[in-house]
């Protein structure tokens, strides 16, 4: 056999996304600088900059970088603070940016 018979043909993978949902809230918004002590500012879709802090149970299992692509939800109480409650990896922000949730 040749050496491009052997050869598997590689797909591209599956990529599941979580959305963000309207209805609890949920904001697309990417890192722009990481504060220290579980804080971040982040830059919304909707326009605004806030702070954001990594909640407890998120901490020591995700690592999140200048430019990562996140969901969080504002508090209800103060409009410039806000929880993260979720990280993208690279294949799935490129799948966000060919469906137009990105631009």
């Amino acid at each position: 056999m040749s050496s491009l018979a052997k050869k598997k043909k590689t797909d591209a993978p599956i990529v599941r996304v979580r959305i963000p949902r309207k209805h609890d809230r949920e904001v697309l918004a990417t890192v722009e600088k990481l504060l220290g002590a579980n804080h971040l500012r982040v830059r919304c879709f909707d326009g605004t900059i806030r702070n954001a802090r990594i909640p407890g149970r998120m901490k020591k299992r995700i690592w999140i970088r200048e430019n990562d692509v996140v969901i969080i939800i504002p508090w209800s109480f103060q409009e410039e603070k806000a929880d993260v409650v979720w990280r993208y990896t690279a294949p799935q922000v490129d799948w966000l940016r060919r469906r137009g949730y990105l631009s």
